[in-house]
């Protein structure tokens, strides 16, 4: 058995991590631009030193094995934390003053909300180029390379940091021409409106509202931010996020319906979520801070209390402040 990092071949750490990837040794080869027997006798004498397998063999099969499993979890964020410190030590060494910054997004947040503040962040940070990944698949940050994700969820995420950037309430909104007809009307007057998103969700803002009715929207949406485009173009009314909303709600693209909001406990609030060897890492901590500020900004004219969202007894109670409502967890 292993009895001391001097035994274990550290040069055969990249072809086990890229294998367990792939589990298929030609795959292996290729990506690591070796030959077939290259792969293998690295992954040999890893097992030999080790003293035990990491792969089950099936034939032309190769499938990572309980040990296997425990290994790559061991060693791939030090793998990731290495090729890391490569890069940053080969941009120094280069004397290039740029940094990219690779992080992944839900595509609703990175349509609705950071797209159209890139040129404020390019204005403060000139020398971090951001990197945006959009995709409704969670991504495991250093397996595909990523600084920092963007998500929703419980949190926090196992072996990340994850900080808590802010809760939305659910509002509904609607186009400029919607609103003509509709801007003061009773909350029961918009059931009869076609109704754009999830209908639950619209069941419990009625029942908030004081209205018990039955929901069939006209569309339901995979993403929000396709929910919100079709809203302003007057195609129905939106149950959205106040968030994601916001900047069409400033620009009068969209006009807010109901003083009413719906606080979702199974909404997940927004985190940033990021590996802890890069907490100190200077693109990060600008990033940290630069969507503390505009996060902050943002929900400066979100708060006022003719906005603030309504208790089931019909108690008006003032929105919490983006400070209040972000706290970092631990």
């Amino acid at each position: 058995m292993l009895n001391s990092m001097a035994r274990l071949p550290l040069h055969t750490l990249p072809a086990f991590r890229t294998l367990a990837r792939l589990q298929n040794l030609r795959a292996a080869a290729e990506q690591l631009h070796l030959t077939h027997s290259a792969v293998s006798q690295q992954l040999r004498l890893l097992e030999e030193q080790i003293g035990f397998r990491l792969f089950d063999r099936n034939g032309r099969r190769i499938v990572l094995n309980a040990a296997g499993s425990a290994f790559l979890r061991a060693v791939e964020p030090a793998l990731a934390q290495l090729d890391e410190g490569l890069r940053i030590a080969s941009a120094a060494a280069s004397g290039s003053d740029d940094e990219t910054l690779r992080v992944t997004s839900l595509p609703s947040f990175a349509q609705r909300w950071l797209l159209p503040r890139m040129g404020a962040w390019r204005d403060r940070h000139p020398q971090i180029a951001l990197e945006l990944h959009a995709s409704q698949q969670v991504v495991d940050l250093e397996r595909d390379g990523y600084h920092a994700a963007l998500r929703t969820g419980s949190g926090p995420w196992r072996g990340l940091v994850a900080e808590q950037l802010l809760d939305s309430p659910w509002i509904v909104v609607g186009s400029p021409l919607a609103a003509r007809r509709l801007l003061g009307a009773p909350a029961e007057s918009l059931a009869h409106e076609p109704l754009l998103g999830d209908g639950p969700m619209w069941q419990r803002w009625f029942a908030l509202s004081g209205h018990r009715v039955r929901i069939k929207p006209v569309a339901e949406f995979n993403d929000a931010g396709m929910m919100l485009q079709a809203a302003e173009q007057d195609l129905g009314l939106a149950l959205a996020r106040e968030v994601l909303a916001a900047d069409a709600l400033q620009r009068g693209r969209l006009v807010r319906l109901s003083t009413v909001a719906l606080v979702d406990p199974d909404a997940y609030p927004y985190w940033l979520v990021y590996p802890p060897s890069l907490a100190h890492w200077p693109p990060l901590v600008a990033l940290r801070g630069w969507l503390r500020e505009e996060l902050d900004r943002a929900a400066t004219p979100l708060n006022r209390p003719e906005t603030a969202p309504a208790d089931p007894k019909g108690n008006q109670n003032r929105a919490p402040s983006a400070a209040a409502r972000r706290r970092r967890v631990r």
